[in-house]
């Protein structure tokens, strides 16, 4: 027989690199959790009660901490622990699980970009420094925890109620002043350099494409070489095909020319109707 652990995670507030938190979240509450003493005596399975036996924690033999990294400008510039506003205009996000002894244990890339191994291989040593502090933190909250219960002071809930550690996010209200934006946004344009380059008129890069402003003319309606080919090309088909129709309609008209009037005509729709023959002083003036 085994324990069935289940951990559920809640989550209150988000401003953005959840993973990590939820990891640093969910390693701390096993850590922290202490299951019911049990004896076994062959197949007899006692489970203790609290007051029988004090709790035992559970076997961990190690934390891993997740770590992410946002990407910027296809990797260009490399942000730790991205904030919400961060993620929404990241190009890709890199999470890396690893242990105190330098193990990773999960590597997950998500978006955009695209990253050698010289990126990877730093974010790797960032995240052992980063792992080492955090588990550092982990334990030394875990013994003053322990600490505080043996003493009978407050822990947990009741201890973080009076410090307002649960309503870190609660921030006061304040005014905005907006009166002088327009002349703030004027300074910023005056000292901003002028662009390197400056075109008078658009450049149309390639034949076909569309252009913004005034310039020269549109050229949606040209037609490329290659285009201009296949539309001879077509033409030239076309005019081969009514050439040999109007061929054809010429020799069949030469043929009903040469036809006596003393030899019978056959008159057919199709193959498979029935075929008739006239006699000669039984045909009608004009035949199909």
């Amino acid at each position: 027989q085994v324990w069935q652990i289940r951990l559920d995670m809640h989550l209150l507030n988000h401003d953005g690199n959840i993973t990590d938190a939820a990891s640093i979240a969910g390693i701390v509450a096993l850590c922290h959790f202490r299951r019911p003493d049990v004896s076994v005596q062959g197949e007899e399975v006692t489970v203790y009660t609290p007051e029988e036996r004090d709790p035992v924690p559970l076997s961990i033999h190690h934390m891993p901490i997740c770590v992410s990294f946002a990407f910027f400008h296809q990797g260009t510039y490399l942000l730790v622990d991205p904030t919400e506003r961060e993620e929404r205009v990241m190009d890709g996000l890199l999470v890396i699980a690893m242990n105190k002894h330098h193990e990773i244990c999960t590597i997950q890339s998500s978006g955009v970009v695209m990253l050698v191994q010289d990126q990877i291989l730093r974010c790797s040593k960032i995240t052992a420094v980063k792992v080492g502090e955090i588990t550092e933190l982990i334990q030394k909250a875990l013994e003053n925890d322990q600490k505080a219960r043996k003493e009978g002071g407050k822990f947990g809930f009741a201890e973080s109620i009076p410090n307002q550690r649960i309503t870190a996010f609660k921030m006061e209200s304040a005014a905005v002043d907006t009166n002088d934006v327009e002349e703030q946004a004027g300074e910023i344009i005056a000292k901003a350099d002028p662009p390197a380059e400056v075109f008078a008129n658009p450049v149309l890069h390639t034949p076909g494409t569309a252009q913004i402003g005034e310039g020269i003319e549109s050229s949606w309606g040209d037609l490329e070489e290659s285009e201009k080919e296949e539309a001879a090309e077509e033409e030239g088909d076309s005019e081969a095909a009514a050439f040999e129709c109007e061929k054809v309609e010429t020799e069949d008209t030469s043929t009903r020319r040469e036809t006596k009037n003393d030899e019978p005509i056959v008159l057919s729709d199709s193959e498979e109707e029935e075929v008739v023959i006239l006699e000669p002083q039984e045909l009608p003036r004009k035949t199909r």
